[in-house]
């Protein structure tokens, strides 16, 4: 699997930066971001290093809808899954300068409760 010893976030998934784990698996580590956009705001990586979505390829395929499932039963877990009304979580994968991305460790974040991005829609 690959590793980049100059990476945020490979330092953290190898527990040489200690992070708040809510989940930790062969492929995945989730954490509790440290900036915060709201109430539940959780950061899901691979443990494999990819720098940006648009890195990914045919074969990230299962490791990407592994990581989507991921989020879904973490929500769950959390208790901000979605279960009627309005109720629910946001997703979000920032992808290069333009989309935002900080930490060039593919990552995805989930982030519910008071929505401080109400103009998103």
């Amino acid at each position: 699997m690959s590793h980049d010893p100059n990476c945020l976030f490979c330092k953290i998934a190898a527990g040489d930066i200690p992070s708040t784990r809510v989940h930790e698996d062969d492929e995945f580590v989730a954490f509790k971001d440290i900036h915060p956009a709201a109430e539940t705001h959780v950061l899901v990586i691979p443990r494999k290093h990819i720098a940006t979505l648009s890195d990914c390829s045919e074969s990230d395929a299962p490791l990407l809808g592994k990581m989507m499932i991921l989020v879904a039963r973490l929500a769950k877990q959390l208790g901000v899954a979605y279960t009627g009304g309005e109720t629910g979580f946001r997703t979000v994968i920032n992808t290069g300068p333009g989309g935002g991305q900080e930490v060039y460790h593919l990552h995805a974040h989930l982030i519910a409760g008071p929505r401080p991005w109400q103009r998103m829609g």
